[in-house]
C-alpha cells in the first residue's frame, strides 16, 4: 500500500500559502505506509517540530489495478472515500524549502497521514461535488468543496498512474482548502464529509 498526495490543488490555498496560482500539472509526491493513522488513534507531536499544521483533504481508496489509465475511465478505480489530514511539519518544510532541499521528512514522518472510515461513493455523493470540514475542539476551522479543485479526482488518477502503478489499498490524498493552521497537545480533531463524521481522534 502507498500513499499518493497531491499538493497545491485549491486555489485559496495557494493564496494563502503564496504558492503559484499557475499549476499546469497536478504536485504530486508520496508519503510512506509508515504515515498512515486510522482507527481514531491519536496523533503524537513529534519532538522535531515546533509547528505542525493540519491539512484537511478528501481521500480516495483505489480498488482495482491500474496503469496508464485515461481520465474517462478513473472512476472505474476507486468507490470509497474518506476524509483525512495530511500534517506538515511546517517549520522543516520552509527551511527545507529555502535551501532548494527534499521536503518529504516534513511530510511523510510517522502518523503524518491520517484516514477516517471509508464510505461507499454511492453513499457519499458526487465525488465532484462533496462538501467536507475539520472541526477542532467543536469550531470548525477549515472548509472546503471538491468542485473547487484546480485537478479533480479523476485527472489526478489519470496523471498519477503514468508513473506508479496503483495497487488496491492505496490511497490518494486530492490535496486541502484554504483554512490550514497548527495543532496543539489536547486538541480534539473531527472530520466531517457533508454532515457525516468520519475522522474524530485527539493530539497527545
Amino acid at each position: 500500500m502507498k500513499i499518493i498526495a497531491v499538493g497545491m490543488n485549491y486555489a485559496n490555498h495557494n493564496k494563502e500559502m503564496h504558492h503559484s496560482l499557475f499549476i499546469s500539472e497536478p504536485v504530486v509526491f508520496m508519503k510512506p505506509d509508515s504515515a498512515l493513522l486510522k482507527d481514531g488513534k491519536p496523533f503524537f507531536i513529534p519532538d522535531f517540530s515546533s509547528d505542525i499544521h493540519y491539512e484537511t483533504e478528501v481521500v480516495v481508496r483505489i480498488g482495482r489495478l491500474g496503469k496508464n489509465i485515461a481520465e474517462q475511465f478513473a472512476h472505474r478505480y476507486y468507490d470509497e472515500v474518506t476524509v483525512g489530514i495530511d500534517f506538515t511539519a511546517r517549520d522543516l518544510q520552509a527551511d527545507l524549502r529555502k535551501k532548494g532541499l527534499p521536503w518529504e521528512i516534513s511530510k511523510g514522518f510517522d502518523g503524518s497521514a491520517v484516514t477516517g472510515d471509508f464510505v461507499p461513493l454511492s453513499e457519499a455523493g458526487d465525488v465532484r461535488k462533496l462538501d467536507f470540514h475539520l472541526d477542532i475542539d467543536g469550531n470548525t476551522v477549515q472548509y472546503g468543496n471538491t468542485a473547487d479543485m484546480l485537478f479533480p479526482v479523476d485527472r489526478i488518477i489519470a496523471y498519477a498512474s503514468r508513473f506508479f502503478t496503483l495497487k488496491i489499498g492505496d490511497l490518494i490524498y486530492t490535496g486541502t482548502p484554504a483554512g490550514v493552521g497548527t495543532v496543539c497537545i489536547g486538541n480534539h480533531l473531527q472530520g466531517f464529509l457533508g454532515d457525516r463524521k468520519l475522522l474524530d481522534f485527539h493530539v497527545r
